[in-house]
């Protein structure tokens, strides 16, 4: 989501029309993006301050983002739910979220923009309450809050010193970077926890539709990949047709249920290998795979090379 992209991504052009405006349905199918600057290093996040002048077309991806707004004013769909883009507004996009920015004319949406990979907290793996944090929080709640006056200035505070951390050189930089995201993080999911509990006493609409089947099987995966996982098993799990989910994942994600499977998988190993000091193949075992052997002809066939040479590269990718 960021101007860096434009390249192989052009930005939203100036007079196409807004979410509301054409439907919230989503009849094509969106950018898959599956990189990011820094992913594939020891410290998989990277940060930087976006202005966008025509907003940003529909993508998705299968790691986290993180947005704020500074300045101007436009909307954000997620999964079928436009809300307001205001100074205050933080965005919290899950894997294969389909999201897509609108920028009202005459203005510059401006804002922090962090995207990582759950490989950023790999020595804590083991932490469920991090892990609940970052991927488990009830989807009923939505995906977004806006902040206000002396909160919003608290926030924006935090988002400068994390930049300043970021671009800069001091001793523990990566830890406190790390401390400041999950302090940011926490206050988000609780003021959003906060407001949907004030809107259901008051008895008005939390505005957050059901999850649609396929975005079920991909938080699903996401959170079982490590288990004995196949096409059966899922669709069985979702009482469904195997042969409908093999079709539904064609069709929603232009690839196989398998290929999705072992991207979640591999993208889970490459974290544990350029941030820890475990065995390749005791990570064979955590990323989901039976054998280290089947793990390591995966990894060679999507990665070009084996997960020791991986390891092995500068920078850790």
């Amino acid at each position: 989501m960021t101007q860096k992209l434009a390249a192989s991504a052009p930005l939203c052009r100036i007079g196409r029309k807004r979410p509301q405006e054409r439907g919230v349905h989503v009849s094509y199918l969106p950018q898959y993006i599956d990189h990011y600057p820094n992913m594939n290093t020891a410290f998989p996040l990277h940060l930087s301050i976006n202005r966008l002048g025509s907003g940003y077309p529909a993508h998705r991806h299968d790691y986290l983002e993180l947005s704020y707004v500074t300045q101007g004013e436009g909307t954000e769909t997620i999964n079928g739910v436009t809300h307001r883009m205001t100074p205050g507004t933080l965005s919290f996009i899950q894997p294969y979220q389909i999201h897509e920015l609108y920028t009202e004319p005459g203005n510059t949406l401006t804002l922090y923009n962090i995207r990582f990979s759950h490989g950023l907290f790999a020595e804590m793996e083991g932490k469920t309450e991090l892990q609940r944090l970052l991927v488990g929080s009830d989807p009923s709640l939505p995906s977004y809050h806006t902040f206000e006056k002396e909160q919003a200035d608290a926030l924006k505070r935090s988002f400068d010193e994390l930049y300043n951390e970021y671009n800069g050189s001091e001793s523990w930089r990566r830890l406190k970077m790390k401390v400041i995201l999950i302090d940011i993080l926490i206050g988000f999911d609780r003021r959003r926890e906060r407001t949907a509990k004030v809107r259901e006493k008051e008895g008005a609409e939390a505005g957050v539709p059901g999850k649609s089947l396929y975005l079920d099987i991909i938080w699903y995966i996401q959170h079982h990949f490590k288990e004995e996982l196949t096409l059966k098993a899922v669709a069985d799990h979702f009482r469904i047709a195997p042969a409908y989910l093999s079709s539904l994942f064609k069709k929603k994600a232009g690839r196989t249920f398998l290929d999705h499977l072992h991207d979640v998988r591999l993208r889970h190993a490459c974290g544990l290998l350029t941030s820890t000091d475990m065995k390749v193949s005791d990570i064979a075992m955590e990323a989901g795979y039976g054998s280290y052997n089947t793990f390591s002809r995966i990894f060679r066939e999507q990665k070009g090379t084996t997960p020791n040479d991986y390891r092995k590269r500068p920078g850790g990718g």
